[in-house]
């Protein structure tokens, strides 16, 4: 069991760790881009939207899935090498957050787009009563992962060299 002093100094050591701060900065940069980018075209129409889409809502360019997995892999194989077990295992993360973020999230959210128009419809009809929309979940686009995944390089790079 850890005493009160050691678990604050692993705590401290944990907030300066390179890998951590670079997965962070990259999160919240490509949030940032996202959010600067929808306010210069127009679609943040609230307060609340502009705090939705800068935190939590997903989908948008730059993907900021890839890039905290880009940066995370591209610091860990900076910090431990390519070899070690553990950028491996970020390697196979990457992969498969990267697949998710354009492949399935993007198919299942078209999908669930494609249900709503025709429940929407069915329920004018009359046809169907009650019709409750499902989430759209929103996937992001190739150019959308590849840009965060670029966005994530540099920002790991960045901070596998200022250590």
């Amino acid at each position: 069991m850890l005493s009160n002093n050691t678990f604050i100094e692993q705590f401290i050591l944990f907030l300066h760790n390179p890998i951590f701060l670079s997965c962070l900065f990259s999160w919240f940069g490509a949030q940032f881009l996202k959010t600067a980018i929808k306010l210069i075209y127009g679609r943040i129409h609230s307060i609340k939207e502009l705090f939705e889409v800068m935190v939590w809502r997903t989908g948008g360019m730059p993907s900021s899935h890839s890039a905290l997995v880009t940066s995370l892999c591209t610091t860990i194989g900076f910090r431990h090498g390519i070899h070690s077990d553990i950028f491996v295992f970020a390697f196979c993360f990457f992969l498969v957050v990267v697949r998710d973020a354009f492949g399935v999230r993007r198919s299942s959210g078209l999908q669930a787009k494609k249900i709503n128009e025709i429940g929407n419809s069915l329920s004018e009809k009359g046809i169907v009563e009650n019709y409750k929309p499902m989430k759209e979940v929103d996937g992001h686009t190739p150019m959308e992962v590849l840009c965060g995944c670029i966005f994530g390089f540099l920002v790991g790079l960045s901070f596998s060299l200022l250590k």
